[in-house]
């Protein structure tokens, strides 16, 4: 193959004339990578005002319903002996609870054997769920029984296995004292209803266990069931379990301990987490309020405007949105935010006056008509509603924040497209000199030739005439 190199043969430098024609042709890249970073940056700010309109509409949205209002605080003067809890459900209530007996579950021990040892004989253990009565003399109640059989080389573990395998309602441990071990039977439920009786047949190896049942009297090696006894507001109340959660609605009491004095509950509306709910709302607004500022201001010092200061998709979102949160809502004897002390700033943002706020709480019922009442009209709804739905149209498959996204993206696209063609012209415009300056080249390299050859024989034909 042979070597070419252009300008070798006639001087001419054809790589650099090359090179130079197509960075001409090049130079249009310039300007549309500017733009692409432009469009770049554009869309990178758009998914950051996507981001920052959801959560907006999200704190929109607990406002607008009743999450946002029906957080109810529960107290208790005593939690050490009873805790309290409410849920969504709850309402505003004051109870005295007194209690006079904690809820819990049967269990029976065997007697001590050593440890390891086989009870040495088969037979089988016979478990009844029921109830035993409050009589003097213990009576049970049957349900339901499984059977339990028992190998002669079962040891008291070996034991527990299978009466946990049988699945009876009841849960059996082993417990060591160093040198024996007990057969530990317990309900798995506590409250009178969940007992249990065992029914052990006359085999010298289950009897050596010893297990007994509350019938037996002084012989009876365990505890009884008992269901939990309290006093709210002095009307008497039971319970299966130490957990109480239909006392009233939405409201779980929880019990720990028999009382020596009356325990006071009071349930309320949690009026700082109300006021959190709204910090979330004003913050979220601000945030997104200081971005669309950001991306539409100029600044006269530096001369620099705003990734977005001119354009009408985005200076139209920003005055929507701060005209949505200056304008008035029907329903409530507030009807503005700055009733509530939520204050318009000259930036466009929200300031909160908390000494109107505080004072907007205590009429909680109209502050909450103020973000909730459906007019079914989006003019004069309350504000959480008109918020929460422009917030999501905002950012729905077909929203102005969606469509803002995709139309920068299709520019990016089409940018890309564009700065491809001027590639992909600069190399065949590149093909097309190198190949009409290499002929070029050899031309002029054979015209030296010759000019070299004629220069050459006309001085020997001046030395021939000489």
């Amino acid at each position: 193959m042979a070597i070419s190199a252009p300008g070798v043969g006639s001087g001419l430098d054809v790589n650099s004339i090359v090179t130079q024609l197509v960075a001409i042709e090049k130079q249009p890249l310039q300007a549309l990578q500017a733009k692409a970073s432009t469009f770049q940056s554009q869309l990178s700010l758009y998914s950051k005002v996507k981001s920052q309109t959801s959560a907006l509409g999200d704190a929109a949205a607990v406002l607008a319903g009743a999450t946002g209002w029906s957080t109810q605080k529960a107290v208790s003067s005593n939690p050490a002996a009873v805790g309290v809890t409410a849920g969504s459900a709850a309402v505003a209530a004051a109870l005295t609870i007194e209690v006079q007996q904690l809820a819990r579950a049967q269990s029976v021990a065997s007697v001590g054997v050593a440890t390891g040892v086989a009870v040495g004989s088969s037979g089988s253990l016979n478990i009844e769920l029921g109830s035993w009565s409050d009589d003097p003399v213990p009576v049970f109640t049957p349900g339901t029984s499984v059977q339990v059989a028992i190998g002669a080389a079962d040891t008291v573990a070996t034991i527990a296995s299978k009466i946990n395998a049988a699945g009876a309602g009841v849960t059996a441990t082993v417990l060591r004292d160093g040198t024996n071990e007990r057969l530990v039977i317990r309900s798995n439920s506590s409250g009178v209803a969940a007992g249990f009786r065992l029914n052990v047949p006359a085999d010298p190896g289950l009897t050596a266990l010893g297990l007994t049942n509350p019938s037996d009297g002084v012989g009876f090696v365990g505890q009884t069931a008992l269901d939990a006894k309290v006093k709210v507001n002095g009307v008497s109340v039971q319970s299966a379990t130490n957990k109480m959660t239909d006392v009233i609605p939405g409201v779980t009491l929880q019990l720990n301990q028999a009382t020596v004095a009356p325990v006071e509950i009071t349930v309320a509306n949690d009026l700082e987490a109300t006021q959190k709910n709204i910090q979330t709302f004003v913050d979220a607004y601000n945030a997104l309020n200081q971005t669309l500022a950001d991306a539409t201001k100029y600044d006269a010092a530096t001369k620099k405007a705003g990734l977005l200061q001119s354009d009408s998709t985005t200076v139209g979102l920003q005055n929507a949105l701060r005209s949505i949160l200056g304008s008035s809502s029907v329903g409530s004897t507030m009807t503005r935010l700055s009733d509530a002390g939520l204050e318009r700033q000259t930036d466009g943002s929200l300031k909160v006056n908390s000494t109107k706020l505080t004072s907007a709480l205590q009429d909680v019922d109209n502050l909450k008509k103020l973000f909730t009442t459906d007019n079914s009209n989006p003019l004069t709804n309350g504000f959480g509603l008109k918020v929460r739905d422009f917030a999501r149209g905002l950012v729905a498959f077909d929203g102005l924040v969606t469509n803002k996204s995709t139309a920068l993206q299709g520019s990016i696209s089409r940018n890309s497209k564009d700065q491809d063609r001027v590639n992909d012209r600069a190399s065949r415009i590149e093909v097309q000199l190198r190949k009409q300056y290499t002929a070029l080249d050899a031309q002029m390299a054979q015209m030296s030739g010759l000019s070299s050859y004629v220069t050459a024989q006309l001085a020997q034909w001046n030395k021939s005439t000489g």
